[in-house]
């Protein structure tokens, strides 16, 4: 389970990047090769419906940023000022650095709570009751989005279900932390994929083009 999570943000976020870009370029092919008059063709072309790509590319740009953060804060990109911390004595750096992740542990996890109470109220608790075949009386069906006419309770699940993750990073780098005494650190000038002798290569082509 714990090796499927470790990998949980970066398929979710190569599948939404990968996904919304298809839908782009074939909503703005759409949009300029139905204006050329190829009888026919235009005329298939204008009958097909990508009003609703915009509002679901966004989507996935917001589900993209909430999963984000979370793989930010288990490789350790997120950006911080840490000039006070540094110049803390060791020991009580240590304990500055574990109040943090334990602070933001519980921020993520209040707005996980907050935001995961907000999608139930949206329409959620209609749309699990009706699952369940339980009455849903009074409840509201919620409202739907303008284009997709989607759930709306559907769309903000990201807020919780990314908060959450978030969350469960900032426990899982604390407790690194607690029995390691060590934080992940992102090196940027690494490249996933590539090797030390592909980079070095890289780096003779550069310079020989700067040449």
């Amino acid at each position: 389970m714990l090796k499927i999570l470790d990998h949980l943000e970066e398929w979710i976020i190569t599948f939404l990047i990968g996904a919304a870009t298809v839908i782009i370029f074939c909503a703005v092919v759409h949009r300029y090769a139905s204006g050329i008059p190829i009888p026919g063709l235009q005329d298939w072309l204008i009958s097909l419906n990508f009003s609703w790509a915009q509002e679901l590319c966004i989507y996935m740009f917001v589900w993209m940023a909430k999963f984000g953060a979370a793989y930010g804060v288990r490789s350790g990109i997120h950006v911080g000022v840490d000039v006070l911390v540094n110049r803390l004595p060791q020991e009580w750096r240590k304990k500055a650095v574990l109040l943090a992740l334990l602070g933001g542990a519980t921020f993520t996890g209040i707005i996980g709570t907050l935001g995961a109470r907000f999608v139930w109220e949206n329409g959620m608790h209609h749309a699990v009751y009706s699952l369940l075949g339980i009455a849903t009386g009074t409840l509201p069906v919620g409202p739907t989005t303008p284009d997709l006419e989607w759930p709306t309770w559907f769309v903000y699940s990201a807020v919780p279900m990314g908060s959450y993750l978030m969350c469960f990073r900032f426990l899982q780098v604390s407790w690194g932390f607690i029995m390691r005494g060590d934080l992940p650190q992102h090196d940027h000038a690494h490249v996933d994929g590539l090797s030390d002798d592909d980079l070095s290569f890289e780096a003779e082509l550069l310079k020989g083009g700067a040449k």
